[in-house]
């Protein structure tokens, strides 16, 4: 047992390398997961010493007894190809050859306006306004808590979402019916934030070496989460007690709550929001690449499956029976 101290090493390496290259603290968590069973489901034995089988052997086991879906698969994967080419610089040409797990084709679940109305009004208060604000945009749910005050355009109509999927920032729609809504909850979140510098707990997260390029940022109001918890806590990488956003987890039950009340019975979550955003935008005739472009889809090809899911069966098509 004379390498049990590698794996510790070898995980703060991965912390170490991840935050250089600024992936999130939710990546790290994963990562860090994966290599971590990796290293266990082979003995502890040091991944320089394994290869293409060591990884294929453990891919299997994650399909064959894990069950896990493909998109797990492929995140274990991709933990691993980053541990030996970003953590241990060994490039290893069969790591391009492991197959990534296929990933089923399924189409989106969409909710017809009458469905989304239906769950708006049994949503009140700030889960409520988080609701139509995913509906109303077309946003992400982890884009939608992180938003800042900053974020929020009201002279031009326009919210702005920083570091997106991909890292990419883009510009989407504030619904003008969520003007006044949003105006009149951001004077309590001031309210708020002036009771949290009062009691010196007002700094908030910066991305990158925004806290020390901007040392007075942190406790600006303009970086504060539109969306923060209800409680202080400690953040894991600075140690430092803040409040952060809220546990996107709460927005969910507040809609799965929405859904069984409204009885209705498809599998309906937060991001059905941004699916139905689409979909009703392209069936009102906006054209496929401004919807591309209001969800940050990189290939029109990911927002084409909307054509599929519009409310008119089979594509439009009429069928001869009815003719």
């Amino acid at each position: 047992m004379g390498n049990t101290n590698t794996p510790p090493k070898l995980l703060d390496q991965v912390r170490d390398r991840i935050r250089i290259k600024h992936y999130s603290l939710r990546t790290e968590t994963q990562y860090v997961q994966w290599i971590k069973r990796f290293i266990l489901f082979h003995g502890k034995r040091h991944p320089q010493e394994m290869g293409a089988a060591e990884v294929e052997a453990f891919l299997t086991h994650l399909a064959v007894v894990g069950k896990v879906s493909a998109s797990t698969q492929n995140q274990a994967l991709s933990a691993l190809l980053f541990l030996y080419k970003e953590v241990l610089s060994i490039d290893l040409p069969w790591l391009d050859k492991v197959v990534r797990a296929k990933q089923p084709q399924r189409l989106p679940v969409v909710l017809t306006r009458t469905e989304v109305q239906a769950i708006l009004v049994r949503m009140s208060g700030t889960y409520g306004l988080m609701a139509n604000l995913l509906y109303g945009t077309g946003m992400r749910l982890m884009e939608c808590v992180r938003l800042r005050v900053k974020d929020v355009d009201f002279e031009r109509g326009e919210i702005l979402i920083r570091d997106g999927k991909g890292a990419k920032d883009r510009v989407t729609i504030l619904p003008e019916s969520l003007v006044s809504p949003l105006q009149t909850y951001l004077l309590q979140r001031r309210v708020l934030f002036d009771d949290d510098i009062r009691l010196g707990k007002a700094s908030v997260y910066l991305p990158d070496a925004l806290e020390r390029k901007y040392p007075n940022a942190a406790t600006d109001w303009i970086w504060q989460y539109i969306f923060p918890s209800g409680s202080f806590s400690i953040d894991p990488r600075s140690s430092v007690e803040r409040r952060h956003h809220i546990d996107e987890k709460l927005l969910q039950r507040a809609m799965k709550k929405a859904v069984q009340t409204s009885g209705i019975t498809k599998l309906a979550t937060p991001h059905t929001l941004r699916h139905s955003f689409a979909t009703h935008l392209l069936d009102s005739g906006y054209d496929i690449r401004t919807i591309q472009e209001l969800l940050g889809h990189k290939d029109v090809h990911t927002t084409m499956i909307y054509t599929h899911v519009l409310n008119k069966g089979g594509r439009g098509v009429r069928s001869p029976l009815d003719m």
